[in-house]
C-alpha cells in the first residue's frame, strides 16, 4: 500500500498573503509567514476557524478576542518558533486590542494579487509572545497550481492514496479535499508541525509506504518520518540549502511527483 501526504500551501495551492505590520500599519506582500516567524524569537502562528468573506458583515470595530467568544468560533495554533502553551495564547488574545479591520483591510490588496480567489480563504494571527501583543494580521487566499488536480487524479488512478495535511483553517482544507475528490477524512486542517508528522507515522503504523510533499519548514518534522520525502520549490522558486538537505527529491512543479518511484 502506498500513500501521499500533500502539504496545502505552497505545495497544492499557490497560496498569497497579505501581512499587516500593527506596529506601523503597513501591509508586507513579499514574504512567507514561516519565514517572519522564524526570524521572531518568540512567536506563535494563530489560524482563526471562520471564512473570512462573514467578517465583512460584522463591525470592523470589533475585538478580535469578542468576535471568537460571541460567535464561539476556534483557534489554533499551527507553527511557532518556540514552545507556547493554550493559556498563553487565551491571555494574548483576551487582552489585545486589535479589530476586525486589522484584518479585512488586506483584502483589496489581496483581490487584486488573485482576482479569482479559489481555495483557503482565510485569516491568521501572529503573536508576538515575549510581548504579549499581536504582532501582525495575515489575510490569505491561493489558487490550484496548474497540475495540482490532475496529479492528485493520476495518483489516485494508480492506486495511491492521497491525504493533505497543512497548518490552514480547518474549513478550508475540507473544502480543498472535496474539490479534488480527496476523501474528507484524508484531510488534516490546522495540523502543527508534529501533526503533519504525526499523519505519516500513522499511516506506516498501517503498513503504507509514504511519500511526504511539501514546501517549508513545518514539513521537515514529517520528511524525517517519511520513506520518501519531496520539497517542491513552485511557489519560492527556491529555498534554502538547509531545507534542501532534508528532502530525497527537490522538484519544480508538482506533476513531477508522478516520476518518482516508491
Amino acid at each position: 500500500m502506498k500513500a501521499v501526504v500533500f502539504d496545502n500551501s505552497g505545495t497544492l495551492v499557490h497560496r498569497y498573503r497579505i501581512i499587516k505590520d500593527l506596529s506601523s500599519g503597513e501591509f508586507i506582500t513579499n514574504i512567507n509567514s514561516l519565514d517572519l516567524i522564524d526570524k521572531m524569537e518568540t512567536a506563535a502562528l494563530v489560524v482563526l476557524q471562520f471564512n473570512i468573506d462573514c467578517l465583512k458583515k460584522i463591525n470592523q470595530d470589533m475585538r478580535v478576542w469578542d468576535l471568537i467568544v460571541d460567535y464561539d468560533i476556534g483557534y489554533d495554533v499551527s507553527y511557532s518558533s518556540m514552545p507556547v502553551s493554550d493559556d498563553e495564547v487565551d491571555e494574548i488574545l483576551r487582552n489585545d486590542d486589535t479589530i476586525i479591520a486589522d484584518i479585512t483591510e488586506g483584502l483589496p490588496i489581496l483581490m487584486e494579487e488573485v482576482p479569482r480567489m479559489e481555495l483557503c480563504i482565510g485569516s491568521a494571527l501572529i503573536l508576538n509572545v515575549a510581548e504579549k501583543r499581536v504582532a501582525y494580521t495575515i489575510t490569505t487566499a491561493g489558487q490550484l497550481f496548474e497540475n495540482a488536480a490532475d496529479t492528485v487524479s493520476k495518483l489516485q488512478g494508480n492506486g495511491i492514496e492521497v491525504y493533505i495535511a497543512s497548518g490552514d483553517r480547518k474549513g478550508a482544507i475540507k473544502m480543498l479535499a472535496a474539490f479534488l475528490d480527496v476523501p474528507a477524512s484524508h484531510g488534516y486542517g490546522s495540523v502543527t508541525t508534529e501533526g503533519k508528522a504525526g499523519v505519516v507515522k500513522s499511516l506506516k503504523d498501517k503498513g503504507y509506504e509514504v511519500m511526504m510533499v511539501g514546501d517549508g519548514p513545518n514539513d521537515v518534522l514529517a520528511f524525517s518520518h517519511a520513506d520518501v520525502a519531496v520539497l517542491t520549490l513552485e511557489q519560492t522558486g527556491n529555498a534554502p540549502d538547509s531545507l534542501k538537505s532534508k528532502a530525497d527529491h527537490v522538484i519544480n512543479d508538482i506533476s513531477q511527483v508522478l516520476d518518482i518511484d516508491f
